[in-house]
């Protein structure tokens, strides 16, 4: 199944979708970047994203959704399987759940060299309110098998990617599937889901990267045998090189960001304050455990900051940090620990479709 990555680069060579470049962005990465958008980091000063400004990444097209006609199939490994339409879905108990989603490829643009695909900067994320039925719930009036080993969500999105015809895909173990967090979302802070976020259905897998969420949710297929679909197989694996078989991304990597303060410059969004007090704050996660410490950098002297509570164990939590600002230039910084004892890096390690980046973000400002 693996047919990408197989083109060297030369001097006149266009790279393609997932091959390196020191180049400047191409043509298909602006395209990408037109489609898919990221979260500005100033709508960190929220606890819950709103929908339009909340990162979106489709790998197709954005279906056509049509809750009137859509329904759910739930097969394979199963005691009884059946098909489930929305207004049914709806009658069975449902739960609201705070998650932060971050993209797989956050932070790829600023990998050297550059894998061409989606140049998202540091804003893929956003953090919402879900509601939904709890996939175990489903999965219980099934009846999974005992020789089940995972669950196969396909969504209604189409398309080809690395010469495979494909919809969307993604699997995971039967322990992460039953997980009473896991949730079937058909609604987004308190709304129903907007097109470009799953409508009428999505999966939200809390503390994943965002490629395991599959959008526009049709069918759920529990198997006994690993899934080797191309976004589970070849696409999200971090990989030191083309032939590298690699190992699958799943949970999502300690990280905190900072709203870049005082004002920007139109075009390059240098930042420019006045001298003076100022509230440096942000935002922290981790997908493997609790954040337990942002330390935050103020021309390379690490202090800690203030942590609030988040408002749930997937969601974000905000920190602060109050900084009299002098004139001159400044460089800030800020990096994050969580409970498994994992801090952000000062340098990323580099991988071949970069994925994982969660370096320690930067940030220069002049003070006036």
């Amino acid at each position: 199944m693996k047919q990408i990555y197989k083109r060297r680069q030369s001097a006149r060579h266009t790279p393609h979708a997932g091959e390196p470049t020191t180049g400047p962005l191409t043509a298909e990465e602006l395209q990408l970047a037109a489609r898919n958008h990221s979260m500005p980091l100033e709508a960190m000063r929220r606890d819950v994203t709103p929908a339009g400004l909340h990162y979106v990444l489709t790998h197709f097209d954005i279906p056509e959704g049509d809750a009137a006609s859509w329904h759910l199939q739930i097969n394979g490994a199963v005691e009884r399987s059946w098909e489930l339409r929305l207004a049914a879905l709806k009658k069975d108990p449902a739960i609201t759940i705070p998650v932060t989603l971050e993209c797989a490829g956050n932070g790829r643009s600023l990998l050297t060299p550059r894998p061409v695909s989606q140049p998202w900067i540091l804003e893929g994320v956003g953090t919402a309110e879900w509601t939904g039925v709890p996939l175990a719930y489903l999965l219980a009036k099934a009846g999974v098998l005992d020789d089940a080993t995972e669950v196969v969500f396909t969504g209604a999105d189409t398309g080809i990617e690395g010469g495979v015809r494909q919809q969307y895909a993604r699997s995971l173990p039967i322990r992460e599937a039953m997980r009473p967090d896991v949730v079937l979302a058909y609604g987004m802070n308190g709304r129903e889901l907007p097109p470009q976020h799953g409508y009428p259905l999505r999966l939200v897998v809390p503390g994943w990267y965002g490629m395991a969420s599959v959008k526009w949710l049709r069918s759920i297929e529990v198997v006994t045998a690993p899934f080797t679909g191309f976004q589970q197989a070849v696409a999200y694996r971090y990989q030191d090189n083309e032939y590298d078989a690699g190992t699958p991304v799943t949970r999502i990597r300690i990280r905190s960001l900072m709203v870049p303060p005082g004002i920007p410059e139109a075009f390059t969004r240098a930042r420019v304050l006045p001298a003076g007090p100022v509230m440096l704050e942000g935002r922290a996660w981790s997908g493997r455990g609790a954040v337990t410490k942002v330390e935050v950098g103020i021309d390379g002297e690490w202090v800690a900051a203030h942590l609030e509570k988040p408002a749930g164990p997937f969601a974000w939590c905000r920190w602060t940090l109050p900084w009299v600002a002098e004139a001159g230039a400044h460089e800030l910084a800020c990096r994050a620990t969580d409970s498994t004892g994992a801090t952000q890096p000062l340098e990323q390690n580099w991988n071949y479709q970069g994925m994982g980046n969660n370096v320690v973000q930067r940030i220069g400002v002049t003070v006036e």
